[in-house]
Parts: C-alpha cells; structure tokens; sequence
C-alpha cells in the first residue's frame, strides 16, 4: 500500500516537491460554454501516488528540465513544470538558473491529473526554493493560465471545483479512505473524449441535485456511492478495451468501479481499516485479468 508522504523534503542542494495524483469522486458536466470549453462540477481528491520534482540550482542558464522514471513525460519548454517555472519567474521579476528532475510515476492520459499536479508543485516549489513569498491568489492566477484544473492542487486535499475547473471551493478534508486504482495503461485523450461528448441535460439535473443535497449534508460517502461520471459512456464508447475491462472487473466481484476524469484509470473507494480487501480484489484483478492496479489512500494535504 502507497501511504502519504510529505508534501516538501529539503536535500544537500535543494527541494524535493511531491505531486500527489487526484481522483474524479463526481464528474459533471452542466454544457457548453460560450468560450467552447464545458462547465463541469467535479468533486475531485487527492490520492497518495506521486510524482516528484527536484529542484537544484542549475549549471546551465534558465531552467534546465529533465525527466524520468516509469511513465514518460517530454523534456524542456514542453512540459509543464518548465512551463510553471519560467511563468513565475518572469511574473515575479526574478531570475535563476534551476536544474529540475521530474521523476513521472502517474502515467499520463490516465484522468489521474498528473500534468496539472506537475505544474502546480512547480510553482509552489520554485517559489518555497527562491524564498519568493508568492501570495496564494497570485498563485491561483498562474495556474489558471497553466491548465483549468491546475489550481486544484494548490490547495486541497478535497474539493469541488466548477468553471471549467479553475473555480475551487475546499470540502472538509475528514474522509479517510483507501483506493483500489486500476491502471489499464491505455492512454485516453481528454480532449477527444470531451469533443465526442453529448450533453444530457435531465441527467446533469438530476445528479447536480442528488450531490448538491449530500454535499450539504457533508455527505462525502454519498456522492462516492453514485458513480457519477457524464464522461463515462463516451470514454467506453471510444475505448471498447475498457468498456470491456469494467465489464470483466465487475464479473469478478471485484466491482463496481468508477473512471476517474476522462479516463482511462478506474477506482475502488475502500474502508481505510479494510486493507486485506483491497489486497485481495488486487490479487483478483492481477492474477484473473492481469490488470495492474494500486492500492493508495486518501492525501492529507
């Protein structure tokens, strides 16, 4: 089981920043904004797997970005962590020269969040590193101009945000719990999922309603409990190996299960005291399917 770590470690040279993945608990989408992007009110938690960037003083001029690890994730100015970087340096008027490793655990495509969490602990850690005292609302704005869920992860560890994601309103933080994350390894793109995706309006009001009422009722397990994703049918409908993996994991038991994001990871939320059944729908899924998965808790920060 992965448990929670720090959120920053000092080393010899520099700072450690570890960028927590996140889960979709509900994913809703109320329709089509005028700017061509859709508004969504999605309860989003962050999860104990990490990616983790290391930031140095740097031996070359700017902002030297490299990266490692199991997953992989572009070099330099592509990436976001370069990106975030660069943006807050130039905004606050500073200047260094950083040597930052990106070490990629969350495999991307996987609507496990990991380019946004990336981006966000760049700009939390460059400005802790440069002892820069960036005010939080300034913060917020340079993720906004990063990616629309970026600002999620600036703060947490539970939310929901709406707008196109950028808007966080912070849920009490009071449910512990484990995750059964099935990793399939097939990479969706949320942008074709989302350009595929026609809009049911009685269901978003019919689910809108139900989550609204267990929110204000602190009703956490609740909202877990319906498997509300308006993205689910189109991602299995692009994707027939998922929808058929859903379908093989619920036969086992193991079920049900919900995707997180536009997919393509799904989830088991778990008791937290129940350990030996996470390891043993894991062992199910490895050993009847050959599904990887991990077993993960809820991020304390």
């Amino acid at each position: 089981m992965m448990q929670a770590k720090p959120q920053f470690s000092s080393t010899e040279k520099g700072l450690l920043v570890r960028a927590p993945a996140k889960i979709n608990l509900s994913l809703l989408i109320a329709g089509k904004r005028p700017d061509g992007y859709h508004e969504i009110e999605t309860v989003m938690a962050k999860v104990s797997l990490y990616d983790e960037i290391l930031i140095e003083p740097g031996t070359r001029p700017g902002v030297d970005l490299q990266c490692q690890g199991p997953h992989w994730a572009p070099d330099g100015p592509g990436n976001l962590v370069h990106r975030a970087a660069k943006l807050l340096m130039d905004a606050w008027g500073t200047h260094a020269d950083l040597r930052i490793t990106l070490a990629k655990n969350i495999p991307a495509g996987s609507g496990l969040g990991s380019a946004s969490s990336d981006a966000a602990s760049a700009l939390l850690g460059v400005s802790r590193l440069l002892q820069l005292d960036v005010p939080c609302e300034d913060l917020v704005h340079l993720a906004g101009e990063l990616g629309s869920d970026v600002a999620f992860f600036l703060g947490g560890p539970l939310a929901l945000c709406t707008g196109r994601g950028e808007k966080v309103s912070p849920l009490a933080p009071d449910h512990d719990f484990l995750v059964l994350l099935v990793l399939p390894g097939v990479h969706v793109s949320t942008a074709r999922v989302y350009s595929h995706y026609r809009h049911d309006a009685d269901q978003y009001r019919r689910w809108h309603d139900r989550i609204a009422d267990h929110l204000s009722r602190n009703g956490i397990d609740s909202v877990v409990g319906m498997r509300a994703n308006m993205l689910s049918s189109t991602c299995f409908g692009l994707e027939g190996d998922l929808a058929r993996l859903e379908e093989q994991i619920e036969a086992l038991g193991v079920g049900p299960v919900c995707l997180t994001g536009s997919g393509s990871a799904m989830y088991k939320i778990i008791d937290r005291g129940d350990v030996a059944r996470a390891k043993a729908d894991q062992e199910i899924l490895a050993v009847r399917i050959g599904c990887p998965s991990l077993i993960v808790a809820n991020n304390p920060w």
